[in-house]
């Protein structure tokens, strides 16, 4: 059996949050419309369109590598999906709804976070300058995302919940 090294943990890697991406781009438009905020619905449908992006900018990365953009099937954005779903199904009509589907996207977030910062320190490592650059912009993106609906969080949506 061949050696596995770091191009091919990248590849893996890549393919990883390249299926989470779309299993995101499924999932943000019910959690739009679940939201009873209409500050949080209209951050979900922004990041939304920041998602197709990020999968095409994804897309530009296999095609550096001359591979075919696949993704491979992530448990861990299962998971967190999954988790979501079933507080939009536990809290739906409740005040605590938005703070649930709030928690649900920030754990996508972080986990997107994690993977985009640690591909952009390996695609350092192997020398892909062109990969450095579009995973940094996807990387801050899902920053701002993050304190985007900590500040929705904080000013408004965990109030109502604790009402």
């Amino acid at each position: 059996m061949a050696e596995k090294d770091l191009n091919e943990l990248f590849l893996h890697t890549l393919k990883d949050i390249y299926y989470a991406e779309k299993q995101i781009l499924k999932a943000l438009p019910k959690m739009a419309k679940a939201a009873n905020s209409d500050d949080l619905r209209a951050a979900f449908e922004r990041h939304l369109d920041e998602t197709e992006t990020h999968v095409e900018r994804l897309d530009n990365i296999f095609e550096l590598l001359g591979k075919a953009a696949r993704g491979k099937k992530c448990d861990a954005i299962e998971g967190i999906i999954d988790e979501g779903e079933e507080i939009m199904e536990e809290y739906a009509g409740t005040p605590a709804l938005d703070a649930g589907l709030l928690a649900a996207a920030q754990a996508v977030e972080h986990y997107e976070i994690s993977r985009y910062g640690t591909l952009k320190a390996w695609a350092r490592k192997l020398n892909m300058p062109e990969a450095i650059k579009l995973l940094d912009q996807t990387l801050a993106e899902e920053k701002k995302t993050d304190e985007t609906l900590s500040k929705i969080a904080e000013t408004a949506v965990n109030y109502r919940a604790a009402a």
